[in-house]
């Protein structure tokens, strides 16, 4: 999977920087959280905040992880466009655009949402930038790591609710990094070749026939169909959040069962489109079937 096209000029260039992709799943994950810890009655003016809190963490984060990342960019084929790897921004630049904007989303949620979610957003840009990025070039455990921060959204926006982080934030914590373990295998199954080249680990190097992948895409799958119905048996979510979240953790458990049967590109791609479609479709269902009070 390759990196969208580049954009023009330094605007484009900065706004390229923030992954708008990635931080987008990141405003609808934290943002739907919100509304299931407030039990739908949410305020315009909160919940606003709260977005654009995260949107401007998520943002900062991602940008100063380009920074980190831009030498191994360089050289890998997926990711030699970035606007670091090609020129396009200056390394200062990206540092400077990074921490401006991690700093006033921080600044943003403390100030007019609360001192928890400006923190576990702090939290979740740590573990990202000083935990994960190091990690890929260390060990297959990364893909666990990498997907705490991921899954931090639910937390953010719960907190940013509640002001506390309660059990139903942490089952939905438990969803959202759960849904990203078969989508980032499948992708590091994918761009293996791309990965060995600069020494990350995200598939295990002593599994060249993706055998072992392929079992923890099964494993990690099953899980994540065995808890996503925890809202509803919680109270949180109606009969038809639960029907729907089994329809799509059976459709996620059967595309990673037919990858580990024989582990190929085509199968790991369906993995992973299917799971671009899996978060966005649960997070409708928490929407529109959050049990209201």
């Amino acid at each position: 999977m390759s990196d969208p096209p580049p954009a023009k000029g330094k605007a484009g260039a900065l706004y390229e920087l923030t992954k708008p992709g990635i931080a987008g799943y990141v405003m609808m994950t934290a943002g739907v959280s919100y509304y299931v810890g407030a039990a739908g009655a949410v305020d315009f003016f909160p919940i606003i905040h709260t977005l654009v809190g995260v949107a401007l963490g998520t943002a900062g984060a991602l940008a100063l992880n380009q920074y980190v990342e831009r030498d191994v960019d360089a050289i890998m084929t997926r990711t030699q466009k970035r606007p670091l790897p090609s020129g396009r921004l200056q390394p200062r630049e990206a540092l400077a655009f990074g921490w401006a904007l991690l700093v006033a989303g921080l600044i943003c949620l403390g100030v007019l949402v609360g001192w928890l979610p400006s923190v576990l957003t702090a939290a979740s840009a740590a573990a990202y930038i000083l935990a994960y990025t190091p990690l890929k070039t260390r060990s297959y455990l990364a893909t666990l790591v990498g997907a705490v921060p991921g899954a931090f959204p639910a937390l953010i926006g719960w907190s940013a609710a509640t002001g506390t982080v309660e059990f139903g934030a942490v089952v939905l914590f438990c969803i959202a990094f759960l849904w990203q373990l078969p989508h980032v295998l499948a992708l590091a199954w994918i761009l293996r070749e791309d990965y060995a080249r600069v020494g990350f680990f995200l598939s295990p190097p002593t599994d060249p026939q993706g055998v072992r992948i392929g079992r923890h895409m099964v494993y990690h799958s099953l899980s994540l169909l065995m808890i996503s119905g925890l809202p509803t048996l919680l109270g949180f979510t109606g009969i038809i959040y639960l029907m729907g979240a089994l329809v799509l953790g059976v459709v996620t458990l059967g595309f990673s069962v037919s990858a580990a049967i024989e582990m190929r590109q085509n199968r790991a791609r369906r993995v992973f489109l299917w799971s671009l479609a899996y978060q966005p479709a649960l997070l409708v269902l928490l929407l529109i079937d959050t049990v209201r009070v």
